[in-house]
């Protein structure tokens, strides 16, 4: 991340104002100065605190930054957030229940095959440019979402996504049937999905325009409840309220526009200064609260609100292609080689949770693999490298066949406690005669890198979001994600067994099916052939003034500020 090149509202040089700000936050604690509070969590927390206060500018602070406007090319936080609230989905999806509820769309039909879609449209529905939006919006979006164009520069994001996608049929202004080639179970859940490139739909004259000219955020047209105002790399993104908005998701039970008139999303990668920068006022609430902030903060009067992020946990992805996480013993013993309860004692909060399994408790088919194969046993993952011949040299580090047993991983500081829980890994593994060697950075940092994982990485660490079991289809298929980098020649597992049990979450919304599909896909990736080894279930963790109410988590943890307020109103 780059360094702020300026203050968030003001012209105050912006390193010497933070760390300002960062000791006021130390002097604060320590004088015990603070507003009494009851403490809350979850989806739209504060929302009884009265009647909501309309107006007003919400100043939010976060670990990352909007590398472009376009909400179907984004790929972090930050983006996927703030395309949530200028765009709109067909769908909305309960975060608690995980069921699939009218949105754009008002009801919807598939066939029995589930490679046709049949969606029925709101007619009330427009973009901020006043434009309709119609079935023919809906093919257009959809087209270029998953093929691209590459005349405009646009990629194709949504390829993965919506695999085997054919078109989009417009049966008249307010009918669209999504067609695809192949069985896909999870679209339903896609066509509601708000995590990174997500497809949230964009007008026809925005989706005439190249990447390039998309970075004008005034010419990203959605039908959300903002719209851009400004648009400052690495420093804000400042939304304006869209003034005639009128359809949120029935489910939130909000009426009309957004209560907020503004609000300013500011990049400050220092935790310490995000920190410091709500406890003078600076910012009225943060994400990516650090955890040693969590229970000061709530001390001092603050609201901590948090969701786990449904999908997969942080995880350890291994290359199976590549030496030695090609061999199945070293990857075995690195699932059973280091401590969770040390992690989960000495680096979590209540906020967050050790991995029981690849997916998020939340997701609809997850299986507990705690007791099996994600335990803490340094004794049989000895055992097993001993008996596939990995010997302990004079430095404590195995070796075979002359190689040293030296794990390379790469991973992302997007998340506050990512580093130091692999630090923790790090320091058992070593113990069991692993060198786990770590590289965590930055966001475009790691996709540079990741280009090459295939041939200069051990392990991938990150987390995919998506409530709905494909996300492990979507994440390991070999055909779609490949996480594991699974090829014909991948010692010892069954690529085409790999395939199937994966390919069977696509086949079948009968949830009882479901189930049974999503636990023989878990129990091939960690059990039978250990392509992963789960860390922790990662979480949004927002700290509030005690005058902010509203915010919503939704089923991916993106936040949205249609019911948002503040009661000061200013």
């Amino acid at each position: 991340m780059s360094d702020l090149r300026s203050s968030i509202e003001s012209a105050v040089p912006a390193r010497k104002k933070w760390r300002w700000l960062a000791a006021a936050f130390a002097v604060l604690l320590v004088a015990g100065i603070g507003l009494a509070i009851t403490r809350g969590g979850g989806a739209g927390a504060g929302a009884g605190a009265g009647e909501p206060v309309r107006g007003g500018t919400l100043q939010f602070a976060l670990i990352d930054y909007q590398r472009s406007p376009d909400p179907q090319w984004g790929s972090n936080y930050a983006e996927s957030l703030i395309g949530n609230n200028i765009t709109d989905k067909l769908t909305w999806q309960d975060p608690k229940t995980g069921e699939i509820t009218p949105w754009l769309a008002e009801s919807w039909q598939y066939n029995k095959d589930l490679t046709e879609f049949t969606f029925h449209l709101r007619h009330d529905v427009t973009f901020s440019d006043g434009s309709p939006f119609n079935a023919d919006v809906v093919k257009a979006n959809f087209d270029q979402y998953v093929h691209g164009d590459t005349k405009l520069g646009i990629l194709p994001n949504g390829a993965s996504l919506l695999a085997g996608y054919i078109e989009t049929k417009v049966v008249d202004d307010y009918t669209a049937v999504v067609r695809f080639d192949k069985p896909l179970a999870s679209f339903l859940q896609a066509s509601s999905f708000t995590a990174n490139a997500q497809p949230g739909f964009l007008s026809l004259s925005t989706l005439k325009l190249s990447a390039e000219q998309r970075t004008d955020p005034k010419k990203v047209i959605g039908t959300g409840p903002f719209v851009y105002e400004s648009w400052e790399p690495q420093i804000k993104t400042v939304l304006d309220k869209r003034k005639g908005y009128k359809w949120a998701p029935p489910a939130l039970r909000h009426e009309g526009e957004a209560y907020l008139d503004r609000i300013v999303f500011n990049t400050i990668p220092e935790s310490s200064v995000r920190t410091g920068s709500l406890v003078s006022g600076t910012v009225d609430a943060t994400l990516d609260v650090g955890t040693t902030d969590e229970k000061p903060l709530t001390a001092q009067g603050f609201e901590i609100i948090h969701r786990g992020v449904s999908g997969t946990a942080i995880r350890f992805d291994f290359n199976s292609s590549l030496f030695p996480t090609n061999d199945i013993a070293v990857r075995k013993a690195i699932q059973l080689g280091w401590n969770r309860q040390t992690v989960q004692k000495t680096i979590l909060t209540d906020s967050y949770s050790i991995a029981t399994s690849i997916l998020e408790p939340s997701v609809p088919g997850y299986v507990d693999y705690s007791g099996s194969v994600l335990k803490y046993d340094p004794d049989q993952a000895n055992r097993i490298l001993d008996e596939a011949g990995w010997v302990a040299g004079p430095d404590g580090i195995r070796a075979k066949d002359g190689k040293k047993l030296t794990v390379k991983l790469l991973g992302i500081n997007n998340l506050v406690v990512n580093k130091p829980a692999y630090e923790s890994i790090q320091q058992d593994l070593r113990k069991i005669g692993i060198d786990l060697q770590l590289t965590v950075v930055p966001i475009p940092d790691y996709t540079a890198q990741q280009a090459k994982a295939k041939t200069d990485w051990n392990i991938t660490a990150a987390n995919r979001s998506r409530n709905d079991p494909a996300v492990l289809n979507l994440q390991y298929g070999p055909s779609i994600g490949n996480g594991a980098y699974l090829t014909k020649d991948s010692t010892g597992v069954d690529v085409a067994a790999v395939t199937q049990a994966l390919g069977k979450l696509e086949l079948t919304l009968d949830p009882a099916a479901r189930s049974q599909y999503a636990k023989e896909a878990q129990d091939i990736l960690l059990d039978k052939y250990a392509l992963v080894n789960p860390v922790y279930n990662p979480s949004q963790v927002i700290a509030q003034a005690p005058y902010v109410h509203g915010i919503i988590f939704d089923a991916q943890s993106r936040n949205h500020f249609v019911d948002a307020w503040k009661s000061d109103g200013k």
